[in-house]
């Protein structure tokens, strides 16, 4: 009788833990593709990059510079070539999930940029 109810509390123990434990989450990350004399690239390091980091897509989705004649990052995989600079790529867990090629100012950028976070979280991802 008392093994069927240590049997029985180690059950209950074991689902209420899984259930409390959170949900496994997605890795968001904005990947920069940039190259030296873009004045796009200039422009938007002049008017983005000092605030990213505080708002809330740069908390959503940090931001990863990569020069475009460089090798991608290990993990990292692109749905197509990376020909233009910038290229702002979204990437869900190494996958691609949008990009944005060129810079087309702060409004436009921070739209875009919302539309494919919110889209990306509408798969599942977090951020």
């Amino acid at each position: 009788m008392k093994q069927i109810r240590l049997a029985r509390f180690v059950i209950a123990t074991v689902a209420a833990l899984m259930l409390a434990a959170p949900m496994a989450r997605s890795e968001m990350t904005l990947v920069m593709v940039e190259e030296q004399g873009c004045m796009w690239c200039a422009r938007w390091n002049a008017e983005i990059a000092p605030i990213y980091p505080r708002t809330p897509e740069g908390r959503a989705a940090p931001l990863l510079r990569m020069d475009i004649k460089a090798r991608p990052p290990e993990g990292l995989e692109f749905a197509a070539g990376l020909h233009f600079t910038p290229t702002f790529v979204l990437m869900v867990d190494g996958q691609e999930h949008g990009r944005i090629e060129g810079y087309p100012g702060e409004d436009f950028f921070w739209g875009l940029l919302g539309k494919m976070i919110d889209g990306a979280r509408g798969a599942g991802a977090e951020g």
